[in-house]
């Protein structure tokens, strides 16, 4: 099976629930999990896959444990072209900013030679007050992609 870094950018906790679930279906499953909740870029390996769940803070930016790393993707430009990952993007449909911060770290990781598994998944949480509910509906196919 997989190792499996879940990586959290979270202002209000919802990321970081959604990781703790998505994490402990995983280990169900046999992958080996670890939630990093203030990432650094120099600490996260690079063999792992790693999957981003981040939420969209003010107007489409980063949440505060989120921004350092962000900025250190897009200042040292690391070659990243064995790292496989996905993104879980949180946002409220009602801003013209849905969803931008996972909508941009997937652009920037995929800038920097990475590899998608699977769709993006963009939760709104307007409309689903559980988010941790269409996160598992998603991992179930995308445990098809890591197991393919």
């Amino acid at each position: 099976m997989s190792t499996i870094t879940l990586i959290t950018g979270s202002t209000l906790g919802g990321a970081e629930y959604v990781a703790d679930h998505v994490a402990e279906l995983l280990t169900a499953q046999g992958h080996q999990t670890n939630i990093i909740n203030q990432p650094q870029l120099e600490q996260l390996d690079q063999d792992s896959i790693w999957l981003i769940i981040c939420s969209t803070h003010g107007a489409g930016d980063y949440p505060d444990n989120f921004v350092a790393f962000a900025n250190a993707l897009s200042e040292q430009k690391p070659t990243l072209e064995a790292l496989k990952f996905a993104v879980i993007g949180l946002g409220d449909s009602n801003y013209d900013t849905f969803c931008a911060a996972g909508k941009n770290i997937e652009a920037l990781l995929v800038q920097l030679g990475a590899t998608a598994i699977g769709q993006r998944l963009d939760i709104d949480v307007s409309m689903t007050p559980v988010p941790e509910e269409p996160a598992e509906i998603w991992l179930e196919e995308w445990q098809n992609y890591l197991n393919g």
